[in-house]
């Protein structure tokens, strides 16, 4: 089948005769598969891949073929990984990588540099003596997401959350 879309490609340049004979094929049998109507599996393989467009952009282009055929499988299509990734690869569709963390620290500012009151003593004798906070920075399907918390460090239960 390549040789006669190779055949088919470069048809206007050599004779039809000609790259038949170089490609070791007759030239029947290129009219015949000129002419032949696409196959079931191939008719087939056409819908899945409108599909395999459809939630790779719904992913923000981010599935895979193990993703991409649970996402499938989900929908009701009977298919196997390898099918999955023959059609991925043969389209040209392949993941975007990100980066799922972020950089944080910004030592080079002008801002006042607040003081470690605490000096990493952590351990307070009653409730609401000391106070500690965080950030976390965590990665979504809609983006980054960010929860600061507060923690009283006598009862390490949290005060308050955003």
């Amino acid at each position: 089948m390549k040789r006669f879309v190779f055949i088919d490609a470069h048809k206007k340049m050599y004779s039809i005769e000609t790259l038949c004979r170089v490609m070791q094929v007759s030239s029947g049998g290129f009219r015949a598969w000129r002419t032949r109507p696409m196959s079931q599996r191939q008719r087939d393989d056409m819908v899945l891949l409108a599909h395999i467009w459809a939630q790779f952009k719904f992913s923000h282009y981010s599935y895979g073929r193990p993703r991409m055929t649970e996402e499938l499988r989900e929908l009701g299509f009977d298919v196997s990984h390898h099918r999955v990734g023959r059609l991925m690869a043969q389209n040209g569709i392949s993941p975007i990588r990100t980066r799922k963390y972020k950089v944080t620290t910004d030592s080079n500012h002008n801002y006042n540099i607040v003081p470690n009151l605490l000096k990493q003593d952590f351990t307070a004798t009653e409730p609401n003596q000391k106070w500690a906070g965080d950030i976390s920075y965590i990665w979504t399907r809609e983006g980054w997401v960010y929860l600061a918390v507060i923690i009283d460090l006598y009862s390490r239960r949290v005060i308050g959350w955003a």
